[in-house]
């Protein structure tokens, strides 16, 4: 599970490593070729570039939100379920008790951990890769 996850947030990582900078130097061009009268085009596009910067905050911030929520549904589902296995096989349970449930726990966290953080970057690399794509055409 972890494996995925992780070659998932390393992809979107580097996309957004790749797409970010291209993205600050197309505007920064475009601002410097602006000077101090923006076009109404310009000044659209400046506009948009602040716009954009908060619902992808929000976005990120909702989607890491309710993938936390997942996760732990999903762990506490799990937990309860090897809980109730260990009841009837006369072993008390509990976290931390270490062993090979503890084990199982700790990578189910480190899963949950890349996943959130994964569908928290998705919005923000999503954007910056649409944006240096079109920002790329219009130079063109």
């Amino acid at each position: 599970m972890p494996k995925r996850s992780s070659a998932r947030l390393a992809l979107q990582g580097a996309q957004l490593a790749q797409a970010a900078p291209e993205v600050v130097a197309l505007r920064m061009g475009r601002m410097l070729a602006a000077g101090p009268t923006p076009s109404p085009s310009d000044q659209r596009e400046f506009m948009k570039m602040g716009a954009e910067k908060v619902a992808a905050f929000y976005e990120s911030w909702l989607a890491m939100s309710m993938q936390t929520l997942r996760v732990q549904q999903r762990f506490m589902a799990w937990w309860l379920q090897e809980s109730q296995r260990a009841l009837q096989s006369g072993v008390l349970l509990w976290p931390g008790a270490g062993g090979a449930l503890s084990a199982q726990a700790a990578g189910r966290a480190q899963a949950g951990a890349l996943q959130v953080a994964a569908s928290g970057l998705a919005p923000v690399r999503r954007r910056a890769v649409a944006n240096a794509k079109r920002l790329r055409s219009r130079r063109a």
